[in-house]
């Protein structure tokens, strides 16, 4: 690549960053910090952050959000590092099948699968219906779980929802990990436990605090499900509940200045300390494994296990299916009547239709423009000699550092009359480049880190050759390099598609109109609707699961066909 295109193309998507991305960010912590003369003049205050603190219902859902963001992680580290460990160990009976059915999780938008759960631990729920049949609860006085256990209840579904990220990157750091140092501490007598709190564990805490951070920052922030349980005394959907008085009320902005402060926090600490010497992570020599081959009662216990966590994370799922087909489900393990009714009359609701086409178009367009600009950052990355490659690509890796819900709420703060961002708002309220825009930029990393693998694996000799016979630069890339990575750009984009058309914070916040909702609006607003909402909601989410398990099934054969998704 010539360096004067690659200066143009770090430039321009510097420059898009700057305002679509940093701009809005920057935005919300200003507003927190900035009051307003009776002149109209500005200037810095602390009032708005220190009412947060004072308001002790504020301060609750401050603490409320911390201790799920915690104790979250803590549970999704709690079920990912043994799957990673046992994976990593051993090889037993199964295994590749078995570590595909323990990402099941991530076909379902967690809100989603807490209607499931929701329906499950009610009053009158199959679980409740499961202990009087087995005589453990008295069918007159049945125990409330969600009333006393709301948090308990996020904790569990983040978990669930959650763990497949830590577990791929603890998984990714135990394979790196030398194995000489293992078997070298084992010929001088150092026992297993000995081993991993002393060898494995320090050396795979870069890879346990990359996923961490990320698990942290989503259940921090995480909007849907509190929503879902009715738990109102969190920030984020103390956030949500303000945005109708957002001209007149700075407190939305203060909090979510706080949100956004504690987790660049918690993503500068992992960078820290993955950013520590890379001693011990030497990749293990190609074709050598350490894993060690069991059988008998070993390789059924690892089975087990992995099978165990399936069908624990499976709950929600079997939950919603169950929900969208159930005549009646009162008071029963499973439902009394079953019916497809549900999935018929959900195509004739006026905000189903309309919802899946809004998704399709947002997403579609979306994708489209993070193609262009994913391919072009990796092309920068991969084919350049600048010295400032490693400043563009920490730049487009910062959607993962930002939650979701803080660029939203700066969107549409930035999108009121009279703002910068209203020349996105098209005509009749049209939040279509706003959240096209918004989908865009939060996805853009699956595609850059697709594109840069594929680019990695493809031999550049060939695109020198096109060039010395004359070919031009835009030649040579359709010609030559698209085809050479198509299938890593065509996984990437899979997964930008399927995860913009289940995008949470970004579709509650920045649709406010009915004709505008993408498909996770319509559920949450089919959820709140009287008669059967709920399974109405249930059967959009059943349609939801399967386009993103098609999705991810294609992504997976197509970034496989290149020697994986997002090898970098």
């Amino acid at each position: 690549m010539k360096r004067g295109t690659a200066i143009t193309i770090s430039i321009v998507v510097s420059a898009l960053f700057a305002v679509f991305f940093i701009y809005p960010a920057g935005m919300i912590v200003k507003q927190a910090f900035e009051g307003t003369r009776a002149d109209g003049s500005h200037f810095f205050t602390l009032d708005f952050l220190a009412s947060v603190f004072r308001n002790p219902i504020y301060r609750e859902g401050l603490w409320n959000a911390f201790a799920l963001g915690i104790t979250s992680t803590l549970a999704t580290l709690a079920i990912a590092f043994p799957l990673a460990l046992i994976g990593h160990r051993y090889d037993f009976f199964g295994k590749p099948v078995l570590g595909v059915l323990v990402l099941a999780p991530m076909i379902l938008p967690p809100f989603v699968g807490a209607v499931g759960v929701k329906q499950m631990l009610g009053v009158n729920g199959a679980f409740n219906a499961l202990l009087i049949d087995m005589g453990l609860m008295d069918a007159a006085l049945p125990y409330d779980w969600l009333a006393h256990g709301r948090f308990a209840g996020i904790v569990l579904m983040n978990a669930l929802h959650l763990y497949p990220i830590l577990y791929m990157n603890i998984a990714a750091a135990l394979a790196n990990l030398d194995p000489a140092m293992e078997q070298a501490a084992e010929n001088l007598g150092c026992p297993p436990w000995k081993r991993f709190f002393r060898i494995t564990l320090p050396l795979a805490m870069p890879g346990v605090f990359a996923g961490a951070s990320i698990v942290f920052i989503w259940a921090f922030t995480e909007l849907g499900v509190p929503l879902v349980f009715d738990y109102a005394r969190v920030a984020p959907v103390q956030i949500f509940d303000g945005l109708k008085g957002l001209d007149r009320n700075p407190i939305p902005y203060a909090l979510t200045a706080v949100l956004l402060i504690v987790a660049a926090g918690v993503f500068a600490v992992s960078k820290l300390v993955m950013g520590r010497s890379p001693l011990g992570t030497a990749p293990r020599p190609k074709g050598c494994s350490s894993a060690l081959r069991v059988g008998g009662c070993k390789s059924a216990g690892c089975c087990l296990f992995f099978l165990g966590v399936f069908f624990i994370a499976a709950i929600p799922h079997l939950g919603v299916v169950l929900l969208s087909v159930a005549g009646r489900w009162y008071g029963t393990v499973i439902p009394d009547e079953l019916t497809m009714r549900h999935y018929i009359e959900a195509l004739g609701n006026g905000l189903v239709v309309p919802s899946i086409q809004n998704s399709l178009l947002y997403a579609g367009c979306a994708t489209g423009g993070a193609l262009v600009i994913g391919l072009s950052v990796a092309w920068v990355l991969v084919r350049s000699d600048l010295k400032s490659r490693g400043f563009l690509d920490a730049v487009v890796m910062l959607p993962l550092a930002v939650p979701g819900l803080v660029m939203a709420f700066g969107y549409l703060a930035l999108s009121q009359e009279g703002k910068a961002f209203h020349f996105l708002v098209g005509a009749g309220g049209s939040p279509f480049l706003l959240i096209v825009v918004a989908y865009a930029f939060r996805r853009l990393p699956y595609i850059v880190r697709s594109a840069v693998a594929g680019l990695q694996q493809s031999n550049p000799a060939l695109e020198e050759a096109a060039k010395s016979l004359g070919a031009t630069p835009l030649r040579t890339l359709r010609r030559i390099s698209i085809p050479l990575i198509g299938a890593n750009l065509a996984a990437g984009a899979i997964l930008a598609f399927a995860f913009a058309m289940l995008e949470v914070s970004d579709s509650l916040i920045l649709a406010q109109q009915a004709q505008h909702y993408p498909i996770t609006k319509a559920i949450y607003t089919l959820l709140s609707t009287l008669g059967n909402g709920t399974e109405l909601a249930a059967a959009l989410g059943v349609w939801a699961m399967v386009f993103l398990s098609v999705a991810i099934m294609g992504a997976a054969v197509l970034g496989g066909k290149r020697g994986g998704l997002f090898k970098v």
